[in-house]
């Protein structure tokens, strides 16, 4: 199969209630010609599809899935001119159509219910006999008449999904609510209707109208509030796309206009006011500001922007006004990418699901096997007669509905990437999720990793009667003509300081060596211990504090003025404020952390001292970083690794899990499983105890499911289980599922 024809979408799947339903709508689209994956997540009612268009088409895909007796929503074109309707909004009409239409047949269903199971227990009273002005015949006929409309209104969904599944021999947890429920419902309306059939003579008050209903309603009822605690897993999503506003004011032929966010073009001129969303993604052209951009990076303090840097759509400037141009729009900007990776990684399985899928494919059959066993034993061996051997019967098919274990998972992935996306921790896929918990060693890549990527002064150091500020500023005014990165951390510390930089006459960069010129009416030459020699500067005093800087991996700067040594400027590619902090976390988790770069080993020991990392291996090559990736994977560690650059993308790749620095390169955040929107290691950290909190929910998840049918399908079979009690401990364990995937998004992670 050609992979460039292949086609991928994600479309709404209309019925599904457990996790056999999940397998059944897989398989079904997989016998498909054409189909190459299906993967279906009960949680958000989805399945992601990649196909050959070429093959098949998505009439023929919604055919296969009708077949089995669910319903595949595909886009609809009202006009040809308008295109089909974006997932979002199918999906969210098909949700909200979905969630009024089992409210309204819930609340029809308990309205009736309740005066139903009031009236049956009422019944059964000695003094009901004595003042009813009804016959127990009449109040059996009244009973039927107001079963029958829950039956075949409300309880429609369940039959008809089931008679569906049993013209293709197949059965999932409808079927045994169908048959359970439509055994106990014929056999009272047999017996009120008809009771010389089966040999009965007069009106009997043992009968299950009651049941039939009631369990109808609670089970509706727990659909209910499990469609609601789904809804709220997938907020971070919802969250996500709610950041970009509607319009944006574009500046055209020098006339500014608001219009449609969909109409901006790249190289727009956009204007944003104080307090208003930036739109798209662009570079600032004029002005200075703060922009809040927690809700990409996880950062709560706002940063300052001014002309030249970057913004990005859906962030809110907060206090200043700015223009600038459009560099990425629509699908293209970073907000969109962010949407389609956690949607992507929302849709995907994880490793642990497929327990919960093999049990799933056999649960039903087991479970409908197990209670035609329970009512012949109770029947012919336990001699109870028919209506209590039915009842264990019935108890058995509904505390067995595996509800609950086709959500374990899924919820738990929702929820857990949903809550990594807040924080700046995009996660590619749920098998990355899972494997980020079992990481016991980490290797970092030195720069733009552990370190911030750029050079930055870090001591000053003062001779001959010269003082601090005086040197910084000449130094800073000189370097100012230069394009050399080391010149350029002068001139950012001399502007951190505030300090004004001054007019340089005979300027003159000397390559390898240093710049020279004149400042003030000063001879400047700034430089390395060859530009000092050149004009014959003695720099004895100085040699000193420059070896020692030389052993923590720093560069000296020698700068002189008229002739002499004025001062000695420390340069070093400084380490990020929280790296020192992370590493530690680290090792307090038992994972073994490890320095990879490319750098002298000098100044990787240097930096590793700093950060205490626990290894460090110096002057690697680039093609060598998955080398030493794989000897430590051969030695049985799970390895992580974290970089930002081109040259460690093939290491990211051979890694269990991959994590890129969001600063970092295109092609190492494309490589990676994991994704830091800011550049920040506890970035890091954050992802593997979310890792740890995500799996430690699925199997709690896991536990609760099975513990139900573990605990529940025996008691049934004893006939310790009133089937009404098992209709709602059923709707109880899938709700309590969502409910503990639910608990992700407040844990401190």
């Amino acid at each position: 199969m050609d992979n460039n024809a292949q086609q991928t979408i994600t479309l709404p799947v209309e019925g599904m209630t457990c996790a056999s339903c999940v397998l059944r709508v897989e398989k079904a689209l997989k016998k498909v010609d054409g189909v190459r994956e299906a993967n279906v997540n009960l949680a958000t009612e989805n399945v992601a599809l990649s196909f050959d268009p070429q093959k098949t088409d998505l009439s023929k895909l919604s055919a296969a899935v009708e077949e089995v007796g669910y319903k595949l929503l595909a886009p609809e074109k009202s006009q040809p001119s308008e295109g089909p309707k974006p997932l979002e909004s199918l999906q969210e009409s098909h949700q909200e159509k979905a969630y009024k239409q089992l409210k309204k047949e819930f609340i029809f269903a308990m309205v009736l219910a309740i005066p139903i199971m009031i009236v049956s227990m009422v019944s059964m009273t000695s003094w009901f006999m004595e003042w009813s002005p009804l016959s127990m015949d009449e109040v059996n006929k009244l009973l039927l008449i107001a079963a029958t409309p829950v039956v075949f209104i409300s309880g429609k969904r369940f039959y008809k999904t089931a008679w569906q599944l049993a013209k293709h021999f197949s059965a999932d947890m409808n079927t045994l609510v169908a048959v359970g429920t439509g055994v106990a419902y014929a056999y009272s309306a047999v017996v009120t209707l008809f009771p010389h059939w089966l040999g009965l003579s007069g009106a009997m008050n043992d009968l299950y109208f009651d049941t039939t209903t009631t369990i109808i309603a609670l089970i509706l009822m727990g659909r209910l509030l499990e469609a609601r605690a789904k809804h709220k897993t997938s907020d971070a999503i919802k969250k996500l796309m709610g950041l970009q506003p509607r319009t944006a004011h574009v500046i055209r032929n020098g006339v500014e206009q608001e219009i449609p966010i969909d109409a901006v073009l790249v190289n727009d001129s956009v204007h944003v006011r104080p307090g208003e969303k930036i739109p798209v993604d662009g570079v600032i052209t004029d002005g200075f500001t703060t922009i809040d951009e927690s809700m990409i990076t996880g950062e709560s303090l706002p940063v300052e922007k001014s002309v030249g840097n970057n913004v990005v759509g859906g962030t809110i400037n907060k206090n200043g006004s700015i223009e600038f141009r459009a560099i990425a729009v629509g699908k293209d900007t970073v907000i969109a990418h962010i949407i389609k990776l956690v949607e992507d990684a929302q849709g995907s399985k994880a490793p642990i699901q497929a327990l919960a899928d093999t049990i799933a494919s056999v649960f039903v059959p087991i479970v409908i096997g197990i209670a035609v066993a329970t009512f012949v034993l109770w029947y012919v061996v336990g001699g109870v007669g028919f209506t209590a051997a039915m009842m264990n019967f019935i108890a058995v098919l509904i505390i067995a509905c595996p509800c609950a274990l086709g959500l374990a998972t899924p919820t738990a992935i929702i929820v857990g990437t949903g809550r990594g996306a807040s924080m700046g921790v995009l996660i590619k896929n749920a098998q990355s999720l899972e494997r980020a918990h079992k990481i016991d060693t980490v290797v970092f890549d030195k720069t733009g990793t552990i370190t911030k990527g750029k050079p930055s002064v870090t001591d000053i150091m003062t001779f001959n009667g010269v003082n601090e500020q005086t040197l910084l500023q000449q130094a800073a005014s000189l370097e100012h003509k230069s394009e050399h990165p080391l010149g350029q951390a002068i001139v950012e510390k001399a502007k951190e300081l505030g300090l004004h930089l001054e007019n340089v006459e005979s300027f003159q960069s000397l390559t390898g060596i240093g710049v020279t010129g004149v400042v003030q009416g000063y001879a400047m030459a700034v430089g390395n211990t060859n530009l000092m020699r050149e004009y014959s500067i003695a720099t004895t005093e100085a040699e000193t504090n420059a070896a020692k800087f030389s052993e923590q991996g720093k560069t000296s700067i020698f700068v002189a003025m008229n002739g002499k040594l004025a001062g000695l400027v420390a340069i070093a590619d400084t380490i990020q404020e929280t790296s020192l902090d992370a590493i530690a976390q680290l090792k307090r988790m038992n994972i073994k952390t490890i320095m990879l770069t490319g750098d002298n080993k000098r100044t990787a020991h240097a930096i590793a001292t700093q950060v205490v990392i626990d290894s460090v291996i110096g002057e690697v090559l680039p093609q060598d970083k998955t080398a030493h990736v794989k000897a430590l994977q051969a030695e049985g560690n799970i390895v992580a690794m974290v970089g930002d650059g081109i040259n460690d993308a093939p290491a990211l790749a051979q890694a269990d899990v991959g994590i890129a620095m969001g600063t970092g390169t295109d092609i190492a955040m494309e490589t990676a499983d994991i994704t830091l929107m800011r550049s920040d290691l506890m970035g890091v950290v954050q992802a593997i105890k979310l890792s740890k909190a995500t799996i430690r929910t699925i199997r709690q998840n896991l536990f609760w499911a099975f513990i139900y049918n573990i605990i529940g399908i025996p008691l049934a079979a004893l006939g310790m289980l009133n089937p009404i009690i098992a209709a709602g401990a059923m709707a109880f364990s899938s709700v309590s599922v969502v409910s503990n995937s639910l608990r992700l998004k407040m844990k401190k992670i």
